[in-house]
């Protein structure tokens, strides 16, 4: 009995003899419509048992060949839809082909005005630049189209989910204005919320720090306008965790410091993105003669 590869090896010569067939004068005038449907059919059965297979590569390339020949008689959808199956192919071998799938389904949807669909493909190239190719300047160029195409379908929740990524990789970036600008606005948008309102503290906490990064006046004063803005934020962990670093950064106390972070850390434990954004503070208190 054939395996699944030779299954759909012989599939594909199926398929390209009915489209060789299609070229010539007699085939365009009988039924050449039909066995291009026909050839369709065999790159997407082809691409299943290799997937079965997991033959990622060649399965990527069936649905492709697949989504090409859509494309070409006009089944925009359909073309969409194959390219989605190829990268999702891909993404096991090949990140830059599933990219390029992707950037082809999402031309489509946009064309098309299916922008919550584009929006969705660009939040998975960015997420495979975040964890598979690890190139954050990118991921952040999608997290932010992905929010762009959100917030034109009022999608805000998804826009902030997105816009969020970009402003947790803007820092690790040490592009800061651009991560606090964002924190900002989102803790604007959580704060008009009464579900979301007691996310709005993380969100100031992560642009005071930003800030302390920055400069430490402009962070006093962002701190006082964070209270205006949410007066509950004075009484969390987070504000009184700032408020002492700052103490300690105009005293220049890197010991009082390290205790305040080990104390608050002790309580509610800090992930890598808090850890990386303290160290460098931390590594500005070192390294400054004097902050006042």
């Amino acid at each position: 009995m054939a395996s699944n590869e030779q299954k759909a090896q012989q599939l594909i010569a199926e398929a390209e003899k009915k489209l060789n067939t299609t070229k010539g004068i007699f085939g365009s005038l009988f039924g050449g419509n039909s066995r291009v449907e026909d050839a369709v059919e065999c790159y997407q059965r082809a691409g299943n048992l290799f997937k079965m297979a997991k033959n990622w590569p060649q399965a990527g390339s069936a649905f492709c060949e697949a989504a090409n020949l859509h494309s070409r008689s006009g089944a925009r959808h359909d073309a969409a839809t194959n390219y989605v199956d190829a990268a999702n192919c891909y993404k096991k071998s090949d990140i830059n082909e599933a990219v390029s799938c992707l950037m082809k389904a999402i031309e489509i949807y946009t064309d098309m005005g299916r922008f919550t669909m584009a929006a969705k493909h660009h939040q998975t190239i960015a997420e495979m630049y975040e964890t598979d190719a690890v190139d954050l300047e990118r991921a952040v160029q999608h997290y932010e189209q992905a929010a762009d195409y959100f917030r034109g379908e009022e999608s805000n929740s998804s826009a902030n989910k997105c816009l969020l990524k970009v402003a947790q990789y803007a820092a690790q970036l040490e592009n800061y204005e651009k991560a606090i600008q964002i924190y900002q606005d989102v803790a604007t948008s959580a704060l008009e919320s009464s579900l979301l309102k007691y996310s709005a503290k993380e969100y100031l906490f992560r642009a005071a720090l930003c800030h302390l990064c920055v400069d430490l006046l402009n962070a006093q004063h962002a701190m006082e306008r964070y209270v205006q803005m949410y007066p509950a934020f004075q009484d969390s962990r987070e504000f009184k965790l700032v408020k002492v670093l700052i103490e300690h950064m105009e005293e220049q106390n890197i010991e009082g410091f390290t205790d305040a972070v080990k104390e608050y850390d002790s309580v509610s434990r800090l992930d890598q993105w808090y850890t990386t954004i303290l160290l460098r503070i931390k590594k500005q208190l070192n390294e400054s003669p004097d902050l006042r």
